[in-house]
């Protein structure tokens, strides 16, 4: 079935781009990111408060619990904005696991974690990468042992963003060899958080240690491995979204920079070596948002191939953000590689983005077993 997809924002979805990209310039201008060391807090609480009036928080939730029900593209539109100002905060781990307890949780669970995920009060993290492991549902090995009606979670988890502050941790473990995923209270005993010192100076990372964290039965969320697999997908495209916000301003920054820059007495953006290179970061940025937004809006309709989309939007993007980050490194010279200049903030968001929920390695894998689990026809027995 071929469903045509347009990519134009309604009036709303334009809104909601413009007015979070006016929060952020208000409240988060790349002075202030440079200002704030890689060991800050994971979130200005200032701009948080904001962001949940204006509505990030409860975007995806449902409205019985005080969210407004939108889907996977409205997401993107704020993760783009992030994205391209380079701004700290929970939003997209609070959004997924949001999301996880919204469908999987039980009505008690959903009741006592989505109004304050809703209004901002708390946030969340998702726990599920693991130390030299992929980020799939087969490179988990945190065990869940059953202990009565609790169980008991072993196992250490990586690059757990904003977990110092959060309220809840989603661990994703194993349980008779299934991957199921725990809502886990953050000061639980047993459960230790260490700051990680990475290459993104803007993003709080942590490592997760479970010491036989003892969590009641209960706090599973239904769905399994194939649930798993489904945040995994949604939160690779949510990644996308912050990386072509950060390819976008790459591509701005460049080619304000080659129309000021005299080289022999005319502006470097007139050579013609340079605009190719300019035209080639364009159509990496034009390809990239096609492809994140197909990918929302194929999930957003539930489609049968939202996960092939997934797969072929975070293995397109990045490669691409990490091409666009190389040739606009190129194009600015010298200051490029200068401390002082913003564009290293840019290139390390980036290469961050690249990894997060599985690099374009791990995304070709799994699209190509998509593609020949779908082209496989089984024989038919001749009847007789």
């Amino acid at each position: 079935m071929v469903v045509s997809m347009d990519f134009k924002f309604s009036d709303e979805q334009a809104m909601l781009r413009d007015a979070s990209r006016d929060l952020l310039a208000d409240r988060a201008p790349i002075g202030d990111v440079r200002g704030r060391p890689d060991d800050a807090a994971d979130v200005d609480p200032g701009l948080w408060r904001l962001a949940a009036e204006l509505g990030w928080t409860g975007l995806a939730l449902p409205e019985e619990h005080g969210g407004s029900d939108q889907g996977l593209i409205e997401l993107a539109i704020v993760g783009e904005e992030i994205g391209r100002a380079l701004a700290r905060g929970p939003f997209l781990p609070t959004m997924v696991v949001g999301n996880a307890v919204a469908r999987g949780g039980s009505a008690d669970l959903r009741a006592q974690v989505l109004p304050e995920l809703a209004t901002g009060s708390a946030w969340a993290a998702w726990a599920v990468a693991e130390p030299h492991s992929p980020w799939t549902p087969e490179g988990v090995a945190t065990t869940a042992t059953p202990d009565g009606d609790h169980v008991l979670l072993r196992g250490t988890k990586t690059a757990v963003q904003d977990a110092g502050g959060a309220r809840w941790l989603l661990v994703t473990a194993r349980l008779d060899g299934e991957p199921v995923s725990y809502l886990v209270d953050r000061d639980a005993p047993g459960l230790t958080v260490r700051r990680q010192r990475v290459m993104d100076l803007t993003r709080a990372l942590y490592e997760v240690h479970l010491d036989g964290v003892r969590v009641p039965a209960q706090r599973a969320l239904s769905g399994g491995g194939a649930e798993v697999q489904r945040l995994l997908d949604q939160a690779a495209v949510l990644t996308c979204a912050e990386s072509l916000g950060v390819a976008g301003r790459l591509l701005e920054m460049t080619v304000e920079y080659v129309k000021t820059r005299v080289q022999f007495g005319r502006p470097i953006g007139s050579f013609q070596a340079v605009k190719h290179k300019c035209a080639t970061m364009a159509m990496l940025v034009h390809g990239s948002r096609a492809a994140t937004y197909a990918a929302a809006m194929a999930a957003d309709a539930d489609l049968p191939d939202a996960g092939r989309a997934a797969c072929a939007a975070k293995a397109f993007v990045a490669d691409a953000v990490s091409k666009v980050g190389g040739e606009a490194l190129q194009l600015h010279g010298g200051i490029g590689f200068t401390w002082e200049h913003d564009l290293h903030l840019y290139l390390r968001r980036g290469k961050v983005d690249e990894v997060l929920y599985g690099d374009a390695v791990v995304h070709r894998e799994r699209l190509c077993g998509l593609i020949q689990s779908e082209r496989a026809v089984p024989v038919a027995s001749e009847s007789r």
